[in-house]
């Protein structure tokens, strides 16, 4: 096995060419202008979310709180007349890119982790391009384009932007494999 600590470099790599890619994705093409909508009177949603003085969270409505409540005639009568979703409340104030960027960026970094280490109980020192490009690819392809796959599942996030999500997704796992490739330690 090779230690991890050795795989330094392309877990560095890879993480800062994924960065870079999704940084495209989603500043440069226009890939996700339609994932979200507008809310129709925004002004006077607002106004009542704001009086009730939410604090950050997620919401989710018409709220039961237990599986007895769910099945309860009243909470079926508020289903059915809707509307049924989520809210995601943030802090108040302008979005902090820095701290969501640094995120982002650390998870690149915990996913490349990961692709290496099953590589590294895998395969030798001097392994062949295709044999890594297989391991960390496979390992990275999982973890970026199926982690939105539940926010369709079970929070109505629409599929087509989960499928813009799953081809970046495919991408950004074939960069990390690339990389480790291409950066795997010599016999």
């Amino acid at each position: 096995m090779i230690p991890l600590v050795e795989l330094w470099m392309p877990i560095v790599v890879a993480a800062v060419l994924v960065f870079i890619a999704s940084s495209i994705a989603h500043m440069v093409l226009p890939l996700h202008k339609s994932d979200y909508d507008r809310l129709p009177n925004e002004d006077d949603v607002l106004a009542t979310l704001r009086a009730s003085d939410l604090t950050p969270g997620t919401y989710h409505f018409p709220y039961c709180t237990s599986m007895q409540d769910l099945g309860s005639e009243e909470m079926l009568a508020k289903f059915n007349q809707g509307p049924v979703g989520f809210l995601i409340v943030r802090p108040k104030g302008p979005p902090t890119m820095g701290s969501a960027l640094l995120a982002w960026f650390l998870y690149c970094i915990l996913i490349g982790i990961f692709a290496g280490y099953v590589a590294a109980v895998a395969l030798p020192r001097g392994a062949e391009y295709l044999q890594v490009f297989r391991f960390t690819g496979t390992v990275a392809i999982l973890a970026y384009a199926t982690a939105s796959i539940p926010e369709s599942i079970w929070k109505g996030q629409r599929w087509s932007t989960t499928c813009k999500f799953i081809g970046e997704g495919v991408v950004y796992g074939l960069l990390t494999a690339g990389t480790f490739a291409w950066l795997w330690p010599a016999a």
